[in-house]
This record gives structure tokens, C-alpha cells and sequence, in this order.
């Protein structure tokens, strides 16, 4: 969870999309025989969980900060993939590219908006977040088909160096908490 800004209700969205991220990270980059069924449940169990958290996350600081609906269409974009990943595992290859690289898009863009409009606890660490989720979105996107283990590395390390980012930040919430 990093799209939110960070208030008093809601620092655990923080604290747990952190997590959720490294989870999928250290699974999509440490697993060797990850097959490609496995990595889609993985992404999808993922992107549920991030969508969840980001429409309560949102729903929690609606009328307290202006860019309140933002966690919110990310987190059903997120809620959406996730249902057609779930209902389709035997999606195409090609199509599972896109809807990866279409939401670290879609999480980037949301992530730097709302870091530029109203703030997080460090300003730098979203930026990073969110250029770094472009970026990857990026690459994913045009990443050829028979790099698949480029693309799983990808994918693994984004998520690993994301969700160090997201639970960095809850040491900048010292002066939020209090």
C-alpha cells in the first residue's frame, strides 16, 4: 500500500502492502521452479490483497485529504486484475504480461499523483516507489516473450525493492503517530 497518505487511521495500509509486496517478491525472485500457473496465482493472491487494502486505506481518509479517491481506483484496477487472472489462469502468456505491466503503470502513476499533491511521511521514498513501479511497468511491458525468467526476475525484484520502500516509510511516521 503506498498510494494513501499516510494519517493516523491508516498507517497499517502501509505497513501491510509493505508486506504483501515483499512476500510476492521474495516468492517471484527465490522460487527456482516457478512455473508460470504458480507466478499468476501469486501475482493475483497479490493484486486482491494490495486492491483490498488501498479501498480501505482510501475509504478511511475520504474527506480528510484531497486525493483520497486515487487508493481507491487503484485498488479496484488491482481487485479487477485479480478476478480475471483468478477466473482465467490459463490466460495467455502475452495477456498475463500486459495486465502485469498495465498495473505497476497504473500503481506508478497513482503513486507519484498523490506523493506530488498532498505528501507521504518522505516525499523521496514515494517518488522512488513510484518511478520505480513505472519503470518496471515499463520493461515488463516490452519485454520480449522468450525472457520469461527476465521477466520473473523483474517482476521479483520491483516487488522486493517496493516493499523495503513501503515499510521504510514507517519510520518516517514518527510525527504522524504521535
Amino acid at each position: 500500500m503506498s498510494t494513501v497518505s499516510v494519517t493516523k487511521e491508516n498507517w497499517w495500509a502501509l505497513v501491510l502492502g509493505g508486506v504483501a509486496t515483499l512476500i510476492f517478491g521474495v516468492a517471484a525472485v527465490f522460487w527456482p521452479g516457478l512455473t508460470l500457473l504458480t507466478l499468476l496465482y501469486l501475482f493475483s493472491a497479490y493484486v486482491l490483497i494490495s486492491g483490498v487494502v488501498n479501498i480501505f486505506a482510501g475509504l478511511g481518509i475520504a474527506g480528510k485529504v484531497d486525493s483520497w479517491f486515487l487508493p481507491i481506483i487503484l485498488g479496484a484496477f488491482e481487485l479487477g486484475v485479480g478476478v480475471y487472472l483468478l477466473r482465467h489462469p490459463h490466460a495467455a502468456f502475452k495477456t498475463f504480461v500486459l495486465l502485469i505491466g498495465f498495473t505497476l503503470i497504473a500503481r506508478g502513476i497513482i503513486e507519484l499523483v498523490d506523493t506530488f499533491l498532498v505528501g507521504r511521511p518522505s516525499k523521496a521514498l514515494g517518488y522512488i516507489s513510484g518511478v520505480i513501479a513505472l519503470v518496471a511497468g515499463v520493461v515488463i511491458l516490452f519485454a520480449k516473450p522468450e525472457q520469461g525468467v527476465a521477466f520473473v526476475w523483474i517482476l521479483g525484484v520491483y516487488a522486493l525493492v517496493v516493499g523495503t520502500v513501503r515499510i521504510a516509510e514507517i519510520s518516517s511516521l514518527n510525527d504522524i503517530l504521535r
